[in-house]
């Protein structure tokens, strides 16, 4: 938790604590089925959104087709189709 006077995170800040980052992508193929890829986590969904945005491509060429976003155990969104 951050002090009420601390100075804000910077932009693009990941902390090194694994337990605040609760934001991950689930990767699935063109039937749905969920892939077992090791994908980072991330602090926020921001931060989460942005790693996609700048991966999707990659990630499509190697057989994704779909991700679903989740904090922790909770589904954000998704499933939603890799399209350019």
């Amino acid at each position: 938790m951050t002090e009420p006077d601390a100075p804000p995170s910077p932009v693009g800040f990941e902390p090194a604590d694994e337990d605040a980052r609760t934001w991950w992508w689930q990767p699935a193929d063109e039937a749905g089925v969920a892939l077992d890829r090791a994908l980072p986590r991330f602090a926020s969904q921001r931060a989460a959104e942005d790693w996609l945005g700048e991966n999707f491509t990659e990630l499509a060429e190697t057989g994704v087709t779909a991700v679903s976003l989740f904090d922790a155990d909770r589904v954000v969104y998704g499933p939603m189709p890799l399209a350019p």
